[in-house]
């Protein structure tokens, strides 16, 4: 019966469209909305620099969610189950996938939502002439209307299910993939409009000359200042990394199960990199010298690609259009993630409970929307709500998913590739090296058996620090 539904599983149409899907769940809003705020918090270039580091250290990680969903040709609800030794208990981890997935689309569909409403606004002319100041009273206004944010979040997740509906060719790929030649296409025009803004110099210099003071602390500050320092960054750099390639909740391994073994896996994962971070990489060479070049502060969180963005618009020839488009790519690249967590969900239920899509979809959909209410009302009817040292409701959402979920779902995912009780290094590297192309390195074992671990869990406890010093009290 299991390879009876292992050769009916659908599959992409194209090489093209595995890679594009892949990294639009990767890209969306990690790169374009968080990637800017997080660096921007962090001082720039330095933390850049930081976050690269984790990058590479996440490729391997992409290569094992791949090796596993292709191997067992099923979705994180089946494939431990499949792949695991009997009598272990590696599958549990589904139940920590899935919640984690529930949890991301509890603030991203919100978030996305933002997305959409401002192709409207800038579409009607809203921001024509406007202050940086007058579109952050704009933006203020619509986070306090609680009809606009549940609208903004519904329309969200109705267009997703909508794709998510139409199965993986004709819906997840055939849809994301002019979405995200399209994203590419305008990142690369407006970086060119931002560079020559007046006063932009400064915000590349902010972007691309390293502070190393931001991330390891100054000499006189003493050392332990500068281990919380150290610390509270690459925490910082490690859940961006993680957040913005999509690991450790299954996305990669449901399109994983979806190729087919044609190619080997290092150099489809590399290509999924290569392009998740030069979309990162443009997206801060957009909005840094936008920020420095109107008057905005950098670490203005969340909400930074909301107010600098239209400010350029508004001093554009055209701004009204370009803004416009900006947004709806944008939508496109947020929706590109929705779709893919709402496909990894979808066929969550499908693989565990024999569901068929249309039955998965609507039950799907009626829980995220309901689940993502309360982040919607954050910004306004529940904004008391807030944890010390995280945020509001949106912020604790995310630092969950951020910096809890990925992570320690990555850290399962190399150990079950690496451990003799899990599927073991000899299956993984089989599995990664059927196909034509590179080889993933033999040499890399002992690395993703003994450091890549340590290091997660060393700067996973690191970053919990200043956090348990503001809630005892000691900060």
């Amino acid at each position: 019966m299991a390879q009876k539904q292992s050769a009916e599983r659908e599959g992409f149409a194209t090489r093209l469209g595995f890679i594009l899907v892949s990294a639009g769940c990767a890209i969306g809003l990690g790169n374009v909305w968080r990637f800017p705020y997080i660096t921007g918090e962090h001082g720039g270039a330095a933390f850049v620099l930081l976050y690269l580091l984790f990058i590479v250290a996440c490729v391997p990680v992409v290569v094992m969610e791949y090796a596993i969903g292709r191997a067992s040709r099923k979705s994180f609800a089946q494939c431990f189950d499949t792949l695991e030794p009997k009598g272990t208990k590696w599958h549990r981890l589904k139940w920590f996938a899935i919640v984690g997935n529930y949890l991301l689309m509890m603030f991203y569909t919100v978030v996305c939502g933002w997305m959409i409403a401002y192709i409207f606004k800038l579409g009607s002319g809203q921001f024509n002439g406007a202050t940086s100041e007058q579109v952050a009273s704009s933006f203020a206004a619509m986070q306090a209307s609680p009809f606009e944010m549940v609208f903004w979040m519904v329309v969200t997740c109705l267009l997703g299910l909508l794709v998510c509906s139409g199965g993986v060719k004709n819906g997840v790929e055939r849809i994301t993939k002019p979405m995200m030649v399209s994203l590419l296409v305008l990142l690369v025009v407006l970086c060119v409009r931002a560079l020559t803004l007046p006063g932009a110099g400064e915000g590349v210099s902010f972007y691309l000359t390293p502070d190393f003071s931001k991330i390891f602390g100054t000499a006189d500050a003493g050392l332990a200042s500068n281990l919380l320092t150290f610390g509270d960054a690459a925490y910082a750099a490690m859940g961006q990394a993680f957040f913005s390639m999509s690991v450790g909740m299954g996305s990669m391994a449901i399109f994983g199960s979806y190729i087919g073994k044609r190619y080997k896996l290092g150099g489809e994962a590399v290509r999924v990199t290569s392009l998740n971070v030069a979309i990162a990489l443009l997206a801060g060479l957009l909005i840094f010298p936008a920020c420095f070049a109107f008057d905005v502060q950098p670490d203005s969180g969340p909400s930074l690609v909301f107010i600098t963005l239209p400010s350029i618009f508004s001093q554009m020839w055209g701004g009204q259009l370009w803004g416009a488009l900006f947004f709806v790519f944008m939508s496109f690249a947020a929706l590109s993630t929705v779709i893919a967590v709402f496909e990894s969900i979808i066929a969550f239920f499908m693989d565990q409970w024999g569901m068929d899509r249309k039955r998965a979809v609507v039950i799907n959909g009626i829980a995220i929307i309901l689940l993502s209410v309360p982040c919607a009302l954050g910004f306004n009817v529940l904004s008391g709500v807030g944890i010390p040292g995280i945020g509001d409701i949106q912020s604790i959402e995310d630092f969950i998913v951020s910096n809890n979920v990925l992570p320690l779902g990555s850290l399962v995912v190399v150990l079950f590739c690496t451990l003799r009780r899990g599927w073991g290094w000899d299956n993984f590297l089989k599995e990664a090296n059927t196909g034509e192309g590179r080889p993933f390195p033999q040499w890399l074992r002992p690395y993703l058996k003994y450091v890549l671990p340590a290091l997660i869990l060393i700067v996973f406890v690191m970053g919990y620090v200043p956090k348990f010093q503001i809630w005892l009290g000691l900060a």
